[in-house]
């Protein structure tokens, strides 16, 4: 099908803004509806694209659709149907970007759905293959027809693996991502805890195909069959192409909610929010009039906070949550940062499964370290405290020394160090060098020997016998090294106090 077939098909009412006829006879391979500013992760070459134009507005706009259509042009799309209904008319610097970009642009007038332009898209593909032999396709055509229309109806993984396979007699199969989070499974294949999934994806057994589509190492889908040898390779084949064209759909719905999901952060890190505000984030966030919630923050390491892949990681862990509703996007503090939505009772078992899950996500990258800082459960108006208590309870979990992965709860700070670990570094920085600069000036040499005494002393409950045999020097020294402590920081260690003073000065760190 090409492009000019298109605008010749009456009932859409179609309109050519501009396009030459070159450019009208490009084939026509699919047909993807965006409204990203920057949709070029989910386009693939040959497709026409649909949009409401939602995208669009007079501030920016030539910036913005400058953006827009060279993402079509470099990703490949042969048209852009643009729908009238939202701003009443296609605006002219559209139509000259695509001028410049040479993307043909046709205008959808408000009664012709962008349903009706995709199934006519593919009934005319679908009526261009039965003219191909049958060995053009593994796959049966009554079933790639049932599927193509399945996909295009919106059809879940599960529903979709249960028709791919219906017609080889229904092997058990499983769709997994790369943590063995179960994505789907067929009616038959049994349930698989998620560190079984995922050591299945790493044995020899069975057959495994990777779903290609965009994917971190997190949450890659995988296709598969515990056993070999039940489905020819080029079905499984076929069956793989049509979840990867599912999941990049899905992919692209769920970047089209992140601008939601970061209006809800906003409004949740206001100290005095707007209630209504709120509560219409959390609406178009989907997690509205919930009983309870738990703000959940997360480090990915030594990669950074920032960027897709610990945003990817903390939705995979959640993902693992039975029937968890919840929205992640990155934090204004770099750290990946999610609003959880509970039931009655699932609040207090939410660090638990994630301690199980940490270790699965952590296994997927095996260098990296993962740590994550959970709220205690708070209702709405108390989620600005809550988002404050996950970024504590997270950097109380990265302090010196932590495993490699670890959840933390606010009531798991349960020391001096991972109660300073959560107190702002330059905070931690001046009273570090308030209490011990003394010594730190003591003299070149000196004010190590100094430091490295108050450790010993302070670790060996200020004995001085013990000291002397940690540090391999007769106990009159050590007294002697004491005495000059007190007196560069003003502090007695015979004192509590005291002593608190410089310890926590020491973990200030």
């Amino acid at each position: 099908m090409h492009v000019d077939h298109l605008l010749r098909l009456d009932r859409l009412d179609l309109f050519l803004v501009w396009g030459d006829e070159a450019l009208l006879g490009q084939e026509i391979a699919g047909v993807t509806a965006t409204d990203l500013e920057d949709p070029a992760r989910f386009l693939q070459p040959g497709e026409v694209v649909l949009s409401g134009l939602v995208w669009w507005n007079r501030d920016g706009a030539a910036a913005k659709t400058e953006r827009f259509v060279s993402a079509l042009r470099q990703a490949g799309a042969v048209a852009l149907l643009a729908g009238e209904e939202t701003h009443g008319h296609v605006p002219g610097e559209l139509a000259d970007a695509c001028r410049r970009h040479r993307v043909p642009l046709i205008a959808v007038p408000p009664h012709t759905s962008f349903r009706a332009i995709t199934e006519a898209v593919y009934l005319r593909q679908w009526a261009e293959l039965n003219r191909h032999p049958a060995s053009h396709h593994a796959l049966p055509e009554n079933v790639r027809l049932d599927l193509d229309r399945a996909l295009e109806h919106r059809a879940t993984a599960g529903e979709l693996l249960d028709r791919a396979f219906a017609h080889l007699g229904a092997p058990a199969c499983h769709l997994l991502t790369a943590s063995g989070r179960t994505v789907a499974r067929t009616g038959d294949a049994p349930r698989l805890p998620a560190r079984e999934a995922r050591e299945t994806l790493g044995g020899a057994r069975g057959t495994t195909l990777r779903i290609d589509a965009e994917g971190t190492d997190f949450d890659t889908w995988y296709l598969h069959l515990p056993e070999e040898g039940q489905v020819p390779p080029r079905v499984l084949q076929e069956i793989a192409e049509l979840l990867g064209r599912h999941r990049r759909r899905q992919d692209g719905e769920r970047a089209g909610r992140g601008p939601a999901t970061g209006r809800l952060l906003e409004a949740i890190g206001t100290p005095r929010a707007d209630p209504g505000r709120l509560q219409r984030a959390l609406a178009s966030c989907g997690l509205a009039d919930r009983p309870s919630y738990t703000v959940v923050a997360a480090a990915l390491e030594p990669d950074g906070n920032a960027g897709a892949d610990g945003v990817a990681a903390l939705a995979e862990a959640l993902g693992h949550l039975p029937s968890a509703a919840f929205a992640v996007a990155l934090g204004d503090d770099d750290a990946a940062t999610a609003v959880l939505a509970h039931g009655d009772d699932t609040a207090h078992a939410t660090a638990e499964r994630l301690r199980e899950a940490a270790g699965l996500i952590r296994s997927c990258r095996p260098g990296s370290t993962w740590h994550i800082g959970l709220s205690e459960p708070a209702d709405a108006n108390g989620l600005n405290t809550a988002l404050a208590q996950a970024r504590y309870a997270l950097a109380g979990a990265r302090t010196t020394g932590a495993p490699a992965s670890r959840v933390a709860r606010l009531r798991d700070l349960d020391g001096l160090a991972m109660l300073l670990a959560g107190v702002p570094a330059s905070v931690r920085d001046v009273y570090r060098e308030t209490v011990l600069g003394p010594l730190t000036r003591a003299g070149r040499g000196s004010g190590t020997m100094l430091r490295e005494t108050l450790e010993v002393f302070l670790a060996h409950d200020c004995s001085w016998t013990r000291t002397a045999e940690a540090l391999h020097v007769h106990v009159n020294t050590v007294h002697y090294r004491v005495e000059r402590i007190e007196t560069l920081t003003g502090r007695d260690l015979s004192r509590l106090d005291d002593r608190l003073d410089l310890r926590a000065a020491l973990l200030s760190r």
